[in-house]
């Protein structure tokens, strides 16, 4: 059912916010040894305000943290595992992209014995904020990506158990600080569509006892704005995808012209659908209209009170000056599409 203290057609992130341009730097003094450690809380908790002032400023509905102390996504997280070592990266020369990041070896049993950063992260936001806000999370299959086994594992499944009850705990220690909306980001579902039912497992072991609404984010990744996978599609997760214990999807669209609506004519998503109407990967800020029209062709295939507004993925990729106009557009377009369905 729809929270009805929403309005309708609720815009929210998907989790990252851009970061200011003096985060960059404080993170270059930081790992040269020219910050201390109560100068690099006062970064993140700055950075974090800051996040958290430029959704509102937008009239976002559902803010995020931000996620102001992470690194790449999903690099930073590995710092706080323990059982793992870092090798060389395969490339180290030329543009950067997914081949130029550390790959880590599994050496002993792999846990989070202080967690993985994000109850922290949460709680920080909470205390700056008393706006409807979400805590999010990577999911285990996308933290499993750059891992090998080794040490105790013989394989890339016995990992993944590890790191499904890593994160199960992470999920459960946000709910007893106080998160009751929980988004779990899987962009790495799609390298493996015809495993939609094994990934759907995976996702429910993930999620299991951990109780708060819960969303799937599913993309294409973007790092350095670029996806991993050649094959940008959901069909080959549907039907199974339906069976995963969540309440709302979060899906990538407007990178895609729109792509694959129609999916949710053949399969009924019964819950709420995320629709991306942002391209982060795109340099150029869309027209309020633009977001607008995106939003009705939505609407040709899931009903109003299913849907919500989203970018396609996180802005840590994004320069904050578009970053910002494009949360402005996708705010302002929302608004338009609402008073024509006659919605507050």
């Amino acid at each position: 059912m729809p929270d009805r203290s929403l309005p309708l057609l609720p815009t929210t992130v998907v989790g990252s916010s851009a970061l200011p341009s003096w985060l960059w730097l404080a993170r270059d003094a930081a790992a040269s040894g020219r910050l201390g450690e109560a100068e690099v809380r006062e970064v993140i908790e700055d950075a974090t305000r800051l996040a958290i002032s430029d959704q509102v400023d937008a009239g976002v509905d559902i803010l995020s943290t931000g996620e102001m102390p992470r690194l790449r996504f999903i690099v930073g997280f590995y710092d706080h595992l323990t059982g793992i070592r870092r090798l060389e990266a395969p490339r180290k020369v030329g543009v950067p992209h997914y081949d130029s990041y550390p790959v880590l070896e599994a050496v002993d049993r792999i846990a989070a014995p202080h967690g993985l950063g994000i109850v922290e992260e949460w709680k920080l936001a909470r205390r700056l904020t008393d706006r409807p806000l979400k805590a999010t999370c990577p999911g285990p299959y996308t933290l499993l990506i750059p891992l090998r086994p080794g040490g105790p594992y013989r394989d890339r499944d016995a990992l993944l158990a590890d790191l499904t009850a890593v994160v199960n705990r992470e999920l459960r220690a946000l709910v007893e600080a106080g998160a009751d909306f929980i988004q779990i980001d899987e962009p790495n579902f799609v390298i493996l569509p015809k495993e939609a039912k094994r990934l759907v497992e995976i996702f429910n072991a993930t999620v299991e006892g951990v109780r708060a609404k819960i969303a799937l984010h599913v993309c294409f990744g973007n790092l350095h704005g670029r996806p991993f996978a050649t094959t940008r599609s959901y069909h080959d997760l549907f039907p199974e995808l339906l069976d995963a214990r969540c309440q709302q999807f979060v899906f990538e669209y407007a990178n895609r012209e729109m792509a694959e609506l129609s999916l949710f004519k053949e399969y009924p998503p019964n819950r709420e659908v995320g629709v991306g109407v942002i391209d982060v990967k795109a340099y150029q800020i869309e027209s309020p209209e633009e977001v607008a029209r995106r939003i009705r062709s939505a609407l040709q295939w899931l009903t109003p009170d299913r849907l919500w507004i989203n970018p396609d993925c996180g802005f840590w990729e994004a320069p904050r000056h578009v970053a910002l106009g494009k949360l402005r557009a996708m705010v302002a377009g929302t608004r338009k599409v609402r008073e024509e369905l006659g919605g507050s």
